[in-house]
């Protein structure tokens, strides 16, 4: 049975093709067709192909990949329908001209941009970008060289975009950075048939000098740090001797067991130390007097 084409689908399909070709730049401008030249070259390109046939072949068939689209010329003017492709397209010799789009996404590292903050820091920062052609067509037609004026455009964003940023920004705020540049170059890159998918920020390098800065900052800190924990910890030492030492006034013998413990630890280890006992109730008798 012969397969029948939606026409809802076939109208959508040449709404396409016409949204395409409203988008190049002068696709509307009125220019009388080819005229009676172009018509007459073309015949003659016809004949030219079928009097050497099959030779002709080799040059009219040309093969793209899947990955790949054509976007072909006759005389100048770009052919309706779109880019070609993938698989087997039809050329006419010397007066067609075509051209191989790649669309598979394309990554690039963004030179390092010395950037001053508006902290008044100067930072070099660095990025990646990945982006693919969506509309070969429109990447034909519409710039010279889409790739070249995307590396171009990114670094510019990069610096207009960190350029309104804090230091503190730039290093604890990359992801939203990152979002922000890439919905800004997908925007500017729509007309030229790029799609920008990712904007990744690699390296923010400080200068020497500040990097010592933060560095006798973030010691100076660690060390107020420490003290306080130095303090708090003899504070809450004092306490407990102190709540030890309010035990052991209530019961005597509680002191000449802490005594007896005393010597016990200090035998125990090798040295020379030499202890003489000295009984506590001596003691009691000469602080009483």
């Amino acid at each position: 049975m012969p397969t029948r084409i939606d026409p809802t689908v076939s109208e959508k399909m040449q709404k396409t093709v016409n949204d395409d070709r409203a988008d190049i730049i002068g696709a509307g401008t009125p220019e009388g067709g080819v005229g009676i030249c172009g018509w007459i070259l073309t015949a003659l390109a016809w004949l030219m192909v079928i009097c050497t046939l099959p030779f002709s072949l080799c040059v009219c068939i040309k093969v793209v990949q899947e990955y790949e689209r054509a976007v072909i010329f006759r005389l100048g003017r770009l052919l309706p329908g779109g880019a070609k492709g993938p698989g087997i397209f039809f050329i006419l010799p010397c007066i067609e001209d075509y051209t191989k789009v790649d669309l598979r996404t394309v990554s690039f590292d963004v030179p390092p941009q010395e950037i001053l903050t508006r902290d008044s820091v100067t930072v070099s920062v660095d990025a990646v970008v990945y982006y693919r052609v969506q509309n070969a067509t429109i990447s034909i037609a519409n710039v010279e060289n889409a790739n070249g004026s995307t590396r171009l455009l990114a670094q510019t964003t990069l610096r207009n975009v960190l350029g309104t940023k804090n230091l503190a920004e730039i290093l604890s705020d990359r992801d939203n950075i990152s979002t922000f540049m890439q919905s800004s170059l997908d925007e500017a890159t729509d007309q030229w048939g790029i799609k920008v998918e990712r904007v990744e920020i690699k390296d923010v390098r400080l200068p020497v000098q500040l990097q010592r800065a933060m560095a006798a900052e973030a010691e100076a800190a660690r060390e107020a740090r420490a003290k306080v924990i130095a303090a708090e910890g003899e504070q809450n030492a004092s306490r407990a001797l102190k709540e030890a030492a309010d035990v052991i006034a209530e019961s005597p013998a509680a002191l000449q067991l802490r005594y007896l413990q005393t010597l016990s630890n200090i035998s125990a280890e090798k040295n020379s130390t030499i202890i003489f006992p000295l009984p506590i109730e001596l003691v009691s008798g000469l602080l009483k007097k």
